[in-house]
């Protein structure tokens, strides 16, 4: 799901939610052609003036089945911050089970330690790390099943023809005449398709 928010500076910024127990394909490459997929429309869809966003990873229901594979993660990891540098603003995994945790701690050594500042862990029961999510994502716009008050729920149909206009997005600017730039800049005259109604499974 892409959502628009205030953060903490009271401008708008973008919320990705990822839904780790609903992913679908066990291919290494598949899954790193889906991220990028993902952070290139997320780029694209950033309001005016802003250049990072929000992630929210909802580890509700996942267990080890779910389980990326050590090179798929490492991967990731090097997609991000050596393609998308300071382009995060914060990240909340949600509810992660108690493995995930100590998983982590492993997986942390590949992090840049600036980008791990930005990476907390949020717990629906517990009340300070909900106020930490808070500061950066409106709890009027986030959905019921995070701890919102917006009733929004994932719907694959309308996700998928917000992904098809996005995909036209990108096809007009990449086709335009040479002026690439974004977040005010010259861009190519299509409105952001920021939803409120779809959340995105990944």
């Amino acid at each position: 799901m892409f959502l628009a928010s205030l953060g903490t500076d009271s401008l708008l910024e973008l919320t990705c939610i990822f839904k780790k127990k609903i992913q679908n394909t066990s291919s290494h490459e598949g899954q790193l052609r889906y991220l990028t997929y993902t952070l290139e429309n997320a780029v694209l869809n950033l309001p005016q003036g802003q250049d990072k966003m929000v992630w929210l990873i909802d580890f509700t229901g996942w267990t080890l089945a779910h389980r990326s594979p050590f090179k798929t993660s490492r991967e990731t990891m090097n997609t991000v911050q050596n393609h998308y540098p300071e382009r995060l603003s914060a990240a909340f995994m949600f509810n992660p089970p108690k493995i995930f945790e100590a998983s982590f701690k492993v997986l942390k050594v590949l992090i840049d330690p600036k980008s791990a500042q930005k990476l907390n862990f949020v717990y629906k029961e517990n009340e300070e790390s909900m106020k930490t999510m808070y500061n950066h994502i409106d709890p009027e716009v986030l959905p019921v099943e995070f701890g919102g008050k917006n009733s929004v729920v994932y719907n694959h149909e309308d996700y998928s023809k917000l992904m098809t206009r996005d995909d036209i997005k990108t096809a007009s600017f990449w086709g335009a005449d040479g002026n690439h730039a974004m977040n005010g800049h010259s861009v190519p005259e299509v409105k952001s398709q920021l939803s409120l109604t779809v959340a995105k499974a990944s």
